[in-house]
């Protein structure tokens, strides 16, 4: 490790790090434009100058050079801030001063970096050149006249999106960012370039003039729009979600965020739920909680066990523990999570985890898909399967074709190829060091859980400090519906046999509600999506963004989410509506308090109390007669931008699926 000495300070840095990372190694600030941790280094906005020795008599970009030992490195002499100054300079020679309607203003680093870093004035006279504006899409707002090459948008795309739709055009005073033939920047990740432009040339489009940095409220919280469970703040204004974020966990998803999950909060305002409804006559009409309850209770007057639940994908782990402790007190365990209808065996947790974990994927070196399109069903895994395929991983997918950013070898749909590999196959896992099997939801469905845990033998799955076997699942309730044992081992079927009296609907609209046409169907939740279409009484609930929880990860990482706003209307958080209806019930559930119920959820379930991941042990030894068998004919998520109530109550999203995915010209008002 070599050791240099910064602006007097000896220190000792990682053999390969640059005069940039050891600058930062000991404490000091170094500006950039270009040079970001996650990228390729491009050295050329020039902001990092330092002066080094021993080494040419000039400042040098410190992002670029690498640290050597004895080296000399000064970041506060004379020459580093006359050159710094006259970067910034030249930095600004076009820039637009056109802070007070920009919407980067408050958090630009150009702005903060021209105040610490800058001159006073500019000696610059002539006439500014201008940009003409680039279309990239519904989502991303440009003014490229701002633009100072920095190329950190370019990069992304190529280098973590693995969609080369942003480049360079021209040369000189010329040069342009552009999108190929100026159309929309159509992948799933698309908007994160918003969060790398150190200027204002690339702001977000359906935030545009809504509100600035400083009026906000930050909370943190979880995207429920996948199972990866990106970590991201929610900023709120008033009683209103205004946009959101992501978090930097490396161990998640790094600092990037989908768009579904940074876009679909305009839809939170949209098509609520806000008060009791009940189905008079065939019309849903407006009523009182107490009336609704009392029909309720008057539906299981004889027989208050033939009650049911069924919970959604976008819940949280309280309120499927309150509505099972409910339900448990009415003596009934009809609970199910799994409400498209999938029975795979969940008596063993570790058999449908993501045991490589995202981090962990990485560095596999062979990996076989089976029925998943990673991009549209975890977008964020996408870009860890990119860096496995960098490091040299071969990839082979089961399932129909989907254009995927990285080399991979299609096997064809049909699933006894898990009963008889292939020999190209097997000879690839077989050699590989860190070998996995990412299984997906288009699998599970078609019963191939068994026939993929003998594979765990088969390719030497497991081995010192490696589970190479995944299951990849694509609703954020899953796994922690699964701790609970929110399940039956015959799925709906089990429910729908049963013939309950009332069905509590916990947010589910992707359900079939026809075995269920006998009876009371009660939707808790919190848009008028396709479940409440068919309730028969509505009781409005709490999205969330409007209400504390806990979530648990397709890889069984334990987090949770803040309360950001309140709820509009009669809403109320999810588990008080289960907490009153045990009350008209007659029943006693065990809590009074979010706090009472979080404590009974912990000292049943121990894991859910401690964040990060859980353990769930061992593989389970496969059933030696288990077969896969017929073909994959599709995927679940038939619609990137439209999965979950949220989703389809956007218009944003509702933008992005007509124009990125089925090519409507959408017109501008003004048009």
């Amino acid at each position: 490790m070599p050791k240099v000495t910064v602006d007097g300070v000896e220190i000792e840095v990682p053999a390969g790090a640059t005069v940039l990372q050891a600058c930062e190694l000991a404490g000091k600030e170094i500006p950039r434009f270009c040079y970001h941790e996650r990228l390729s280094i491009a050295g050329n906005c020039r902001m990092c100058l330092v002066e080094v020795k021993p080494g040419p008599p000039k400042p040098q970009a410190s992002c670029a050079l690498p640290a050597a030992e004895g080296q000399e490195i000064r970041t506060d002499s004379p020459m580093v801030k006359k050159a710094r100054e006259g970067v910034m300079e030249f930095l600004l020679i076009n820039h637009p001063l056109d802070c007070p309607i920009c919407d980067q203003g408050g958090e630009c680093d150009l702005q903060d970096q021209a105040v610490a870093y800058g001159r006073g004035g500019s000696r610059y006279h002539e006439h500014k050149r201008a940009v003409t504006e680039k279309y990239m899409g519904p989502l991303i707002k440009t003014i490229m006249t701002r633009c100072i090459h920095c190329t950190r948008c370019v990069r992304f795309s190529e280098e973590i999106a693995g969609v080369d739709e942003i480049g360079a055009l021209y040369r000189g005073e010329d040069m342009q960012i552009t999108t190929y033939l100026e159309q929309a920047a159509s992948h799933e990740l698309s908007a994160n370039v918003i969060d790398l432009c150190p200027v204002g040339a690339l702001t977000s489009r359906p935030y545009a003039f809504e509100a600035r940095p400083w009026e906000l409220k930050k909370t943190l919280s979880i995207d429920v729009s996948d199972a990866v469970g990106a970590n991201i703040t929610l900023h709120s204004k008033g009683r209103e979600v205004m946009r959101a974020l992501p978090r930097i966990n490396d161990d998640v998803n790094e600092e990037w965020l989908s768009d579904k999950g940074r876009y679909q909060v305009d839809g939170l305002t949209k098509r609520r739920l806000d008060r009791v409804w009940v189905r008079r006559e065939g019309k849903l009409q407006p009523a009182e909680w107490t009336e609704a309850f009392g029909i309720i209770a008057g539906a299981l007057q004889d027989d208050k066990s033939s009650i049911a639940a069924v919970a959604g994908d976008l819940l949280d782990a309280e309120t499927m523990f309150a509505a099972k402790a409910l339900l448990g007190a009415c003596g009934s365990n009809l609970t199910e999570a799994r409400q498209t209808g999938m029975t795979y065996d969940v008596s063993n947790l570790a058999a449908v985890n993501f045991n490589s974990t995202f981090a962990g994927i990485e560095t596999a070196d062979a990996i076989l898909i089976v029925g998943s399109n990673v991009r549209w069903e975890a977008a964020l895994l996408n870009v860890r399967l990119r860096k496995a395929v960098k490091a040299g991983a071969k990839v082979f997918i089961v399932g129909p074709e989907w254009e995927t950013t990285f080399p991979a070898t299609f096997l064809g749909s049909d699933l006894k190829i898990l009963n008889r590999v292939p020999k190209e196959l097997g000879d690839v896992m077989k050699a590989a060091q860190r070998p996995a099997v990412i299984l997906g939801a288009a699998a599970l469905a078609k019963g191939a859980l068994g026939a993929a845990l003998k594979l765990a033998g088969k390719f030497g799955l497991v081995r010192d400090d490696w589970n190479g076997f995944n299951v990849l699942h694509i609703s954020a309730a899953r796994i922690a519906s699964l701790m609970l044992g929110f399940t039956l081992p015959g799925g709906m079927g089990d429910i729908a046999a049963a013939k309950p009296k009332v069905l509590l609907s916990l947010g589910a609209d992707e359900m079939d509600y026809a075995p269920f046409a006998g009876s009371l169907k009660v939707y808790i939740g919190h848009h008028g999506d396709k479940g409440a279409h068919h309730a028969d009484i509505i009781l409005p609930g709490a999205s969330y963004a409007e209400k504390d929880g806990t979530y648990v990860n397709t890889e069984g990482r334990v987090q949770f989410a803040e309360k950001a706003v309140f709820a509009p209307g009669d809403a109320r958080e999810d588990w008080t509506i289960l907490r009153a209806l045990a009350d008209a019930l007659g029943v006693t559930v065990g809590f009074d308090s979010f706090g009472e119920l979080q404590a009974t959820m912990i000292a049943a379930v121990p894991a859910l109390g401690e964040e990060g991941l859980a353990d769930y042990g061992a593989l389970p030894k496969p059933d030696s007669g288990a077969k896969a068998e017929g073909e994959i004919t599709g995927y679940p998520v038939k619609d990137f931008y439209l999965t979950n109530p949220i989703a389809r109550a956007s218009a944003v999203m509702q933008r992005c699926s007509d124009e990125l995915l089925h090519g409507a010209d959408v017109k501008e008002a003004a048009e």
